[in-house]
């Protein structure tokens, strides 16, 4: 950054009819402006919602769908992917910092490896994820159930300058013993990992897994059924920060993708008390709850309906692909619902808040970013589906889109970090 000489300044006083300590203050700020300016890293795009308003052609819904990835006018897909912080309003750069970096970490030719249950356990400084369950890429569903794998965050670390470092980081299978049949949302829980198994067949009920993220991997069913019916197949699950109890999403995907059998159950969120073994229905009126996510302080709760996708039966574009925000109240039961965001491309998958209470989700094209009140902030953009992330303490994040695996560093961290669960 060039300063003006002290004549040029003067000069520029002058024609101005000002005086110099009058035009300080603007020069100053201008300044700061412009430092603030150029220290945006090199993979910062910013986007001004404005340059798409009005387009001069806007394609018909059968070429501009929830499928399909927008670009604003004037960007390339390359420079898209080039930049993948995607800067929609000024407020994202105090959540990605400075120098904001997307790293890809490991990736696969078809098999989705890298699905959901993105988790971060601090002992070991490890992340734990799961491959598609039911996906036919993948050959899971009723023939096998998934695998969970694990990355150590110091060998992520290690590569975070580079944009490309597949084959640096070892992408590791985590044997658990007894298996979660058909993993799909986890989290952690009381020093161990919580996962939902989407169960397998008629005979295998879908269950909350407890395991050990240590070897021997060990694992404890915690719940399999509502008063002896089985559940449709649980999706993802979460800890409430405030109150301790597990709360997890109930959808048909199991059935929508061939290796469950037909629903006999509505689509629900449950909550479940560890210590007087309760299961209650906290929310319905769902098309496909999924993702589960709270606020830091756990007052709000947040639920991803993907009710559009419908997996080997198709997209459905007049179905939801919305957040829905809820008041969670004192007696840990829910009320006040309603419409936080609608996410656009796909549908919004995993979802996760924040230290500020800015809420995150796994979209069509990356990782989309609203503020509390639901204004699109920014994007992580790596133009596919990323159907999970998760914070890793600060300033780190890992992003499964399926066959790719993503590394990325930012200012900001997650709301709730294990040390600070519950114990009750």
């Amino acid at each position: 950054m060039l300063l003006p000489s002290s004549g040029a300044w003067a000069d520029t006083c002058k024609a101005d009819n000002s005086s110099s300590e009058m035009l300080l203050p603007l020069f100053f700020a201008s300044l700061a402006s412009m430092a603030y300016t150029q220290a945006v890293g090199s993979q910062v795009l910013p986007i001004d919602q404005r340059s798409f308003n009005v387009l001069d052609n806007v394609l018909p819904p059968s070429l501009s769908n929830g499928t399909s990835i927008f670009l604003p006018p004037g960007i390339t897909e390359e420079e898209a992917l080039s930049k993948p912080f995607h800067v929609y309003d000024d407020a994202f750069y105090d959540i990605i910092g400075d120098n904001p970096t997307l790293t890809l970490i490991a990736s696969e030719a078809t098999d989705p490896l890298f699905h959901e249950a993105v988790v971060w356990y601090p002992p070991t400084d490890e992340v734990f994820f799961v491959q598609n369950a039911g996906a036919k890429a993948a050959g899971t569903g009723l023939e096998k159930s998934n695998v969970i794998l694990k990355i150590s965050l110091a060998q992520a670390d290690a590569v975070s300058s580079m944009r490309n470092a597949t084959g640096l980081v070892d992408v590791l299978p985590v044997d658990a013993d007894p298996p979660v049949i058909n993993s799909n949302g986890a989290t952690n829980y009381r020093g161990q990992l919580i996962f939902a198994g989407e169960g397998q067949g008629a005979a295998i009920a879908p269950a909350l897994y407890v395991m050990n993220p240590e070897k021997p991997y060990n694992t404890t069913v915690l719940l399999n059924n509502f008063f002896g019916r089985q559940f449709n197949s649980l999706n993802d699950v979460s800890i409430n920060p405030r109150n301790g109890n597990i709360y997890f999403t109930d959808v048909t995907y199991g059935y929508l993708q061939d290796f469950r059998p037909p629903p006999a159950l509505p689509n629900q969120v449950y909550q479940f008390n560890p210590s007087t073994g309760a299961v209650t229905v906290v929310a319905d009126g769902f098309e496909h709850p999924n993702g589960l996510t709270f606020s830091p302080d756990g007052s709000i709760a947040y639920v991803a309906d993907t009710g559009a996708a419908y997996v080997f039966y198709g997209y459905n574009g007049t179905s939801p692909t919305t957040i829905y925000h809820f008041t969670v109240d004192e007696d840990g039961t829910w009320s006040n619902r309603k419409t936080f965001a609608y996410a656009t491309p796909g549908v919004p998958d995993g979802i996760h808040c924040d230290i500020d209470g800015n809420v995150y989700a796994g979209v069509g094209d990356g990782v989309s970013v609203w503020n509390p009140s639901g204004t699109l902030l920014g994007k992580i953009f790596v133009g596919a589906t990323a159907a999970n992330f998760n914070f890793a303490g600060r300033g780190r994040m890992v992003i499964c889109a399926e066959t790719k695996l993503y590394y990325a560093t930012l200012k900001t961290e997650g709301a709730v970090v294990a040390s600070e669960m519950p114990d009750v």
